[in-house]
């Protein structure tokens, strides 16, 4: 059996404005994640697992960290031809940014033009999620699409945020392919529910170099692959949908079977942190069967101190990375980064905590995301009065998410 030959392309040139001032001097993929982790290292992880060891990430906007996290992390075997490389936007064809996703690709041509693959594997490089990508190709190659787009199924009146598949009477064909509908057609079978595009797809080679070609030529196009370039295929017959539902990745628990999250907003973005900490969480980071990869930094073990009355280092149904200390405070409900520090008798709620912040005594955090190299001092209040941290000059999310920008100062 000739062995398949498969190029990932990692689209990761987003400029994650909702996501601000956490995209304030990073990419969107490039935001860190679940204590230990970059947003990128989901959809790497999963192409990684899967033996598709040929990766290109596509680059664009503020990507020195993105850049520096995937050249130093993701190193793979070059004796066995096996990459993962960032390819920053390259204006080979004018002095030009990429204008969308479809776009990217088709300025990065030479990519493809090298590798010569069969298929070609196009995600995201933004969402929390695990997938086994060969079982899409397995489908894709199957029944001979020219592109598969997965899809999953989410409740009608949320479909309204997303790129929205319309299925024909076999279940798979697509004959609809709807951006942000106000009115999204049904998931066949399920009339409360609609299937929302992934943003992840499976092209044949071919079929995508002649749809990038004809994009370009389009000048009212906004050259983007779910508007522009699937409803083309849409139109000409070989777009077919994989059910993101049947995807099944070696132990993954009932609780997080299918899950995925879409962490564009800084409520999104939140909520996905909350799905990690609770006792049997919503998406579990300790499948060792199918894990997410990292590179890990050299800190010590995290480490609880003082046992004394109200004096008590501890952290309850939270996730604490190496380097951080709890020293005689509370953590409750929250995910702490590498080299955080949590004082005497300071409260740390349902927060996200990022790299080297440091809690004073006595301070109160909660219902909060502190980005990097923060001082909190001691006995100021961040995240209870939402109003208060306004006028301080911090983001208050929608959901009422206080966010505290990287470096930022926080009054006493």
């Amino acid at each position: 059996m000739t062995q398949r030959q498969v190029l990932g392309i990692v689209l990761a040139g987003g400029e994650g404005k909702r996501l601000a001032p956490l995209t304030a001097d990073r990419a969107k993929p490039a935001v860190p994640f679940g204590g230990l982790y970059r947003l990128i290292d989901f959809a790497l992880s999963n192409l990684v697992n899967a033996n598709c060891l040929r990766v290109c990430v596509l680059t664009q906007y503020k990507s020195h960290s993105l850049d520096r996290h995937v050249t130093t992390t993701w190193r793979m075997s070059a004796l066995l031809g096996n990459y993962v490389t960032p390819v920053p936007a390259q204006q080979r064809l004018g002095p030009q940014w990429f204008t969308g996703s479809a776009d990217a690709i088709y300025q990065s041509l030479n990519l493809i033009n090298d590798e010569r693959p069969d298929y070609v594997v196009v995600v995201g490089a933004d969402h929390v999620y695990r997938m086994d990508p060969q079982q899409i190709i397995d489908q894709h190659v199957a029944d001979g699409a020219g592109v598969t787009v997965a899809g999953i199924p989410v409740p009608r009146q949320e479909a309204t945020a997303f790129g929205v598949i319309g299925v024909g009477k076999d279940g798979r064909t697509i004959d609809a392919f709807l951006e942000k509908p106000a009115d999204p057609p049904a998931r066949p079978g399920s009339p409360g529910e609609a299937l929302a595009s992934m943003g992840n797809y499976v092209f044949s080679t071919d079929v995508l170099v002649d749809a990038l070609r004809k994009d370009a030529a389009d000048e009212s196009s906004r050259h983007d692959i779910g508007g522009n370039l699937i409803p083309m295929l849409v139109r000409e017959g070989c777009a077919q949908v994989y059910d993101f539902t049947a995807n099944k990745v070696p132990g993954a628990s009932p609780e997080d079977t299918a899950y995925w999250r879409d962490v564009g907003t800084l409520d999104s973005y939140y909520d996905a942190h909350m799905d990690l900490s609770s006792a049997t969480p919503r998406f579990n980071l300790y499948n060792d069967r199918w894990p997410i990869l990292t590179h890990v930094p050299s800190q010590p073990p995290a480490k609880f101190v003082h046992d004394s009355g109200d004096r008590v280092g501890r952290a309850i149904d939270s996730l604490v990375s190496n380097g951080v200390i709890v020293s005689g405070g509370l953590v409750r409900d929250s995910v702490l980064s590498p080299g955080v520090r949590v004082n005497s008798w300071a409260t740390v709620e349902r927060s996200i905590i990022l790299d080297n912040t440091v809690v004073g005594r006595r301070a109160l955090v909660r219902d909060a995301i502190i980005d990097k190299n923060v001082i909190v001092p001691e006995r100021a209040r961040v995240g209870v009065d939402k109003e208060h941290d306004r006028a301080r000059g911090f983001v208050v999310s929608a959901g009422g998410i206080t966010v505290v920008g990287k470096g930022q100062a926080v009054p006493a």
